[in-house]
């Protein structure tokens, strides 16, 4: 089924990757208590991959499908024991673990995965599992980091979903992150990096150019905010422009209390680029929460 929130959206499925590990689990957890408060069902996959399901062919076919159910028995308790009401779905596919997870969401599904893992969902950041995932991905995924101090602040009364954005473009990102602070009943702080090249003019000038670029980089951080502000009336949403030497080093400090980073991600041309462009592939190395990324407008 898909949940509604108060702004009339449909989300869609939400989807979790399994593999065994410590970080998929978490990873999985977290899964469930999205789904849980979008009212949905959740499904987790268990990728068994193309070595692996040639594999199928030989004598220890039995063992690898047996792991496989295993992995997935153990994921689904572990869920039950905090949503005993949750509806959940396991799915065993002989498919790389990208295409599996990709498969399952569909066109409007989250999917949720761990910051590493075992078999098909391992080493997630540079050319991995999850940053393929991301990259290629028609609807949100969520990168599970440091669940456990996150889970922690997800279950006190000051909860906080931060939201990336630089222009227009980010807006689904920031109403995705509008919507996960509604669901959770947390606040929304928007934050918007600027960089300056300091070095050019006098200092009269630098000074005159750095105020009226701060208010102007204020101004349309306001700007995107405001259709948001409608949607979402009883959302209480902050906004925030910081000017930076390093914009990936400016949204990792400002993220350092938020409960969930949203970034809308940025796709180069360009093929020496990295998939997901260097702001985003930057904060997926060094984000100290979970990092959701949607695709931009």
């Amino acid at each position: 089924m898909n949940g509604s929130t108060s702004d009339g959206q449909t989300l869609g499925p939400v989807v979790a990757g399994a593999d065994g590990s410590d970080h998929a689990a978490r990873a999985v957890l977290w899964a469930a208590d999205e789904a849980a408060v979008r009212r949905q069902s959740l499904t987790i996959v268990h990728a068994i991959g193309l070595d692996a399901a040639l594999s199928l062919a030989y004598d220890n076919s039995h063992a690898v499908l047996n792991r496989a159910r295993t992995i997935l028995d153990e994921a689904t308790t572990q869920v039950s024991r905090l949503h005993p009401d949750l509806s959940v779905a396991t799915v065993i596919t002989r498919e790389e673990a990208a295409e599996s997870l990709l498969e399952a969401a569909g066109s409007t599904g989250t999917v949720v995965v761990g910051s590493r893992g075992l078999g098909g969902f391992s080493a997630l950041l540079v050319g991995s599992t999850g940053l393929r995932t991301a990259a290629r991905a028609s609807g949100p995924v969520i990168i599970v980091r440091d669940v456990a101090n996150t889970t922690e602040r997800m279950n006190t009364t000051e909860r906080m979903v931060m939201a990336a954005v630089r222009d227009d473009r980010d807006r689904d990102a920031l109403r995705f992150a509008a919507r996960t602070a509604s669901l959770r009943e947390a606040s929304l702080q928007v934050v918007s990096a600027w960089m300056f090249l300091q070095n050019v003019g006098n200092m009269a000038t630098m000074v005159d150019n750095l105020s009226a670029v701060a208010q102007s980089e204020a101004e349309a951080t306001s700007r995107i905010v405001a259709p948001v502000r409608k949607e979402f009336p009883e959302l209480a949403i902050a906004e925030e422009t910081v000017r930076a030497v390093s914009v990936p080093g400016a949204l990792v400090e400002a993220a350092e209390h938020a409960d969930l980073l949203v970034l809308g991600a940025r796709r180069p041309t360009h093929p020496i680029s990295s998939p997901l462009g260097l702001v985003t592939h930057a904060v997926l190395h060094h984000a100290p929460c979970p990092l959701a990324v949607v695709p931009r407008i």
